[in-house]
């Protein structure tokens, strides 16, 4: 990198930037849209209805078959499909095409049970590559940019799903994967890319092993950050943008409904995700009641696929919870707002509702400690405690890391309701992790 008269240049990021589209879905009126939603929808609901026996149960059971579909409405009339039914139907129940037919097979970690099993056609497979080219070109990347990619190859979808996207976009794909911190650093510095899609608590551990190394973060020659496979908050963007000198914008996907390219944030706004709902059709729903709400309330996400051969899923209960608004940027789509948690990640602690996001803006405020925490829940007698386990920097002092303590519990305290114990460890005490990082350690079993 160029040098000044006060050391190297850091490159300034873009804040501005006129909307490119992709492709011509993108120009489509929101009328326009929502009659292509509707003929796919009567589509995906026949399709699935006639070629997956659990679907034409739950629909004969909800006494509704795919001709009663006749307004975008009426897919609240359908069941939900939730992730044990996928994992009911393991390994290949859900499929709607004949095994010959499959071109690819993804699956989940099956950490908490049976792994979600999840097929492709070649044509599925194209259009998963089509939206996610259209994700990064919406985060700013170009033909030509190299994209570093450190999501996971394997039965997870992110680092094949990021990989046949940028390729197909004209990026020049590095496919770094996960693990060995110190050579992805080396590959960043040697190979230069522009783009770099990871998981935003390994580009935190990333920026760490920078630092470590001696290396300036903001002189790399990274330009955009597409971070997704976890929720992460404002205060998170700003520190990766602030350390890295980047654009940090989210991407959002999951393997049951496609994988990556889902949804993504436009580097133009940065105002939350635009759902491609020309192949994916979304809802919110009462985590509850299941009832469904108008666009603008929280609740929990809910997918149907609308072009989706192999493995349709029609009202997916994704567990995430967000809200849906307006297109800004990309007009024609909705956006969702940042995943804020999970209904299964909720922590009722003496009667309070706490999500892990919620700890995580305490943390990154709190001069002197990492962004690395993690929430440990105990049980002693006959109440539930939890102790908030977060990292010092390496450059805190033992003065700094006391305050810290008493900060973040005023502030859980103050902000949230509930008292907590706080403990400060030391830098890398904290296991971390290459994918989805474990914020919740539940002891109380044990």
């Amino acid at each position: 990198m160029a040098e000044t008269p006060d050391g190297p240049r850091v490159r300034p990021r873009t804040r501005t930037r006129a909307p490119e589209a992709y492709d011509d879905a993108e120009r489509l009126t929101r009328e326009e849209l929502r009659a292509l939603q509707l003929e796919r929808l009567r589509a995906t609901l026949r399709h699935a209805y006639d070629h997956v026996p659990f679907y034409r149960a739950s629909f004969d059971a909800a006494g509704v078959r795919p001709e009663d579909c006749r307004t975008l409405s009426d897919l609240t009339r359908y069941p939900f499909t939730h992730k044990d039914d996928l994992r009911a139907g393991y390994p290949f129940g859900m499929f709607a095409v004949p095994e010959p037919d499959v071109r690819r097979i993804h699956a989940s970690s099956g950490t908490t049970g049976r792994p979600t099993v999840v097929g492709y056609t070649e044509r599925d497979l194209s259009v998963w590559a089509g939206v996610v080219a259209r994700s990064l070109r919406a985060a700013g990347a170009r033909a030509g940019h190299k994209v570093h990619v450190a999501y996971g190859y394997g039965l997870f979808t992110g680092g094949l799903g990021a990989h046949y996207g940028a390729e197909r976009l004209g990026c020049t794909v590095i496919p770094a994967s996960g693990g060995m911190t110190a050579r992805q650093v080396q590959i960043i510095q040697d190979f230069r890319p522009e783009i770099i899609m990871v998981t935003p608590s390994y580009m935190l551990t990333l920026l760490d092993e920078f630092e470590r190394q001696g290396i300036d973060p903001r002189t790399t020659s990274l330009q955009v950050g597409v971070f997704g496979a976890e929720p992460w908050t404002e205060e998170m963007r700003r520190e990766i943008e602030e350390r890295f000198a980047l654009d940090a914008v989210d991407i959002y996907g999951l393997s049951e409904v496609m994988g990556p390219g889902v949804a993504q944030e436009c580097v133009e706004t940065k105002d939350g995700l635009h759902i491609w709902e020309d192949h994916f059709f979304p809802e919110v729903v009462d985590p509850v009641t299941g009832e469904a709400l108008p666009d603008g309330a929280d609740g929990e996400l809910v997918f149907t696929s609308l072009t989706k051969e192999a493995m349709p899923v029609v009202r997916y209960r994704t567990r995430d919870l967000t809200r849906l608004l307006p297109g800004t940027a990309r007009p024609a789509f909705r956006r969702m707002a940042k995943v804020t948690g999970r209904c299964d990640d909720m922590i009722i602690l003496r009667g309070v509702n706490l999500f892990p996001s919620q700890i995580e803006e305490i943390v990154l405020r709190t001069a002197g400690v990492a962004p690395h925490f993690q929430l440990r829940l105990t049980r002693e007698g006959r109440l539930d405690q939890l102790t908030v386990r977060a990292e010092a920097r390496t450059d805190a002092t033992p003065e700094q890391r006391a305050t810290a303590v008493e900060r973040i519990a005023r502030a859980v305290k103050d902000g949230i309701g509930v008292t907590v114990a706080v403990e400060i460890v030391d830098p890398e005490t904290l296991e971390r992790s290459v994918g989805k990082i474990k914020r919740i350690v539940d002891l109380r079993e044990a």
